[in-house]
């Protein structure tokens, strides 16, 4: 599983729900939802 940070819960968390996506410039991003507050959470890289 991919792991981002969450700036509410300020720690790293596991990354609920991940979608790959690709930014304007090319790089690969996930996107997901902290599975404890809810917030969105992203990372870019491969994961």
């Amino acid at each position: 599983m991919a792991e981002g940070y969450c700036f509410k819960c300020r720690t790293k968390r596991n990354i609920s729900r991940p979608q790959h996506i690709t930014l304007k410039n090319g790089r690969p991003a996930t996107q997901g939802v902290c599975p404890v507050c809810g917030t969105k959470v992203f990372r870019i890289g491969k994961g």
